[in-house]
């Protein structure tokens, strides 16, 4: 196969994963169920609240990848949010049980041709990159057997409280102006300050975490910071873009520090439909976004170490 039908097959192939994932989102949506909201603790859902893992290496997957993974363990039932290829079950003295059908996550990255890299030397530019789009099979753990004992490990449930103490430490390492006070939520990129109503304002006040979260999760936009656009006025497709940015880094750093919000109607559902509909990137780019927002209001903690690093140094580069 010549180079360029090589290119025409990974660009077909990338917008058939893109229109996948897309499509799985928006049937999520439309049926009232929110993809980075998940009924954790319920009786229907067997496994516990915390961002999914290879169980091998330990790094967190990231991106799209939290989603999709999120869904497959809702949608079938595992018990565990760790994961495994097929090969690696095997290293670690396991297999995948017959029969048991994998999950699809997918790996993003760019490369540079050899003759890009001639051309470049001879003209003194700068290589341009061609990005491409990989599939890998995973498996929960929860298909495997004979795997060793803690492999799969259960997140424990967070303590009760009005603001758990890891949100709370987390707030303060963060440095932001941080308010809690009045009566609606909301990040103010002019004056760059945060505020949230007190959690006594909620019904439930579990709830405030994930709000005060996907504020902060704006605030990481902030120009000095990951330098997101957030320039949209309310009912803009741009607004409604930092919006599900947002709502999902929420979602990712909750499950981080093991906080369960309830499941609530979206508020914005209708907006976030109307940008996935006309781009089938837009949530693979949001989800991208939303993990790099939580892993930068994550790295604060005072006891953050490398390991935030070793979790994505690309944000895309987690499938397997």
């Amino acid at each position: 196969m010549s180079r360029s039908s090589s290119h025409a097959v990974s660009r077909s192939d990338r917008a058939s994963l893109y229109e996948e994932i897309t499509s799985k989102i928006i049937t999520e949506l439309e049926a009232g169920r929110v993809p980075w909201v998940q009924p954790w603790g319920t009786t229907a859902t067997k496994a516990p609240l915390a961002m999914p893992k290879n169980a091998s290496t330990n790094r967190h997957y990231s991106g799209i990848n939290v989603l999709i993974l999120w869904g497959a363990v809702i949608e079938r039932g595992f018990s565990g949010q760790s994961w495994l290829t097929f090969r690696q079950a095997l290293d670690l003295g396991g297999n995948v049980r017959k029969g048991e059908r994998g999950t699809t996550v997918v790996y993003a990255d760019r490369f540079i041709p050899d003759d890009e890299r001639k051309r470049a030397a001879e003209t003194g530019e700068e290589p341009g990159a061609i990005p491409f789009l990989k599939r890998f099979t995973v498996f929960n753990t929860s298909q495997c057997d004979g795997l060793a004992d803690g492999v799969a490990t259960a997140a424990p449930p967070p303590p009760e409280g009005l603001i758990l103490p890891q949100a709370e430490a987390l707030i303060k390492a963060t440095g932001a102006d941080f308010r809690i006070g009045g009566q609606r939520a909301f990040y103010d990129p002019l004056a760059d300050f945060v505020q949230v109503p007190p959690p006594q304002a909620y019904f439930q006040p579990i709830n405030w975490h994930r709000t005060a979260f996907h504020e902060l999760a704006h605030w990481s936009g902030h120009g000095s910071r990951l330098a997101r656009d957030l320039s949209g006025s309310f009912g803009s497709k741009s607004y409604a873009r930092e919006e599900l940015v947002a709502e999902i880094a929420g979602a990712f750093v909750c499950a981080t520090l093991g906080i369960r919000p309830t499941v609530r109607h979206a508020d914005y559902v209708g907006s976030w439909l109307e940008v996935l509909r006309e781009d089938d990137r837009a949530i693979v780019r949001a989800a991208s976004a939303a993990s790099k927002a939580a892993d930068y209001v994550l790295a604060l903690q005072p006891d953050a170490t490398s390991a935030s690093d070793e979790q994505s140094t690309d944000n895309e580069r987690d499938a397997a």
